[in-house]
């Protein structure tokens, strides 16, 4: 913490309220007084900033604060089955997969949030680049290649208590894990050989409401219908 007190030592304030500086004090002192102060944004230290001289007056003696209706680490996988024919060349069936590499893009992932009734609902994909190394004949060159896809997730956490209009916030996504699993086959009237790929992402999930709370501590939640069960179920169409 840096001392600014020769900073201070340096000013004086006249009868308009201003601070004017002391001649007998040198502009080297002053300068070097306050190389720390957060006056110059170099550093924070204890300086005296001007307070706010009126009171403010409220409305009420309540305040408004986010009550935790439930928080809870969750887990989400999201998968995707490639074909051989995805990739930015053809890998041949009777081709040995030496190995896969999965990289997620997690700056990039894409998730909508819907709250209902005792539960959160979350949709969303991650990209993946997926690199594939193998020999096209026993003993041949290795060789690589590439393809890139969005691997879709979904989850439902229960959260007993949570209703709409509650606020859910997620921690930063981590990875705890990502699968590769040659051998697959895919399609209906023509089987593909392919390789299924899957990511286990992690989340701290929090939902929150604002709820009033007076002198007395008492508490009654800011609006008090939200629990009410629709006549009809909700419908919800995410975005793309």
């Amino acid at each position: 913490m840096g001392n600014c007190s020769g900073h201070w030592n340096n000013w004086n304030k006249n009868d308009k309220g201003k601070f004017e500086r002391n001649d007998h004090k040198s502009k080297h002192e002053h300068k070097n007084s306050c190389d720390s102060c957060g006056h110059h944004d170099k550093s924070s230290c204890d300086c005296n900033f001007r307070r706010i001289k009126e009171v403010v007056k409220l409305n009420s003696d309540c305040i408004v604060v986010n009550s935790v209706v439930c928080s809870k680490m969750v887990q989400k996988v999201a998968e995707l089955p490639f074909a051989l024919t995805a990739f930015s060349a053809d890998i041949p069936a009777t081709a040995t997969i030496l190995s896969v590499t999965v990289t997620p893009n997690l700056a990039a992932i894409v998730h909508n949030v819907r709250v209902i009734r005792d539960k959160v609902v979350n949709i969303g994909f991650i990209p993946v680049t997926v690199s594939v190394v193998f020999t096209a004949t026993p003993g041949g060159t290795p060789a690589t290649v590439t393809a890139t896809a969005n691997l879709p997730f979904q989850e439902h956490t229960d959260c007993p208590g949570a209703c709409p209009e509650d606020t859910v916030t997620e921690s930063p996504f981590i990875v705890e894990g990502t699968f590769a699993q040659p051998g697959i086959t895919l399609g209906l009237e023509e089987l593909v050989p392919g390789i299924l790929i899957k990511v286990i992402l992690r989340t701290n999930l929090t939902v929150t409401r604002p709820v009033i709370v007076d002198k007395h501590g008492g508490l009654c939640d800011v609006n008090d219908r939200r629990c009410d069960l629709p006549t009809n179920p909700p419908t919800f169409t995410l975005g793309t």
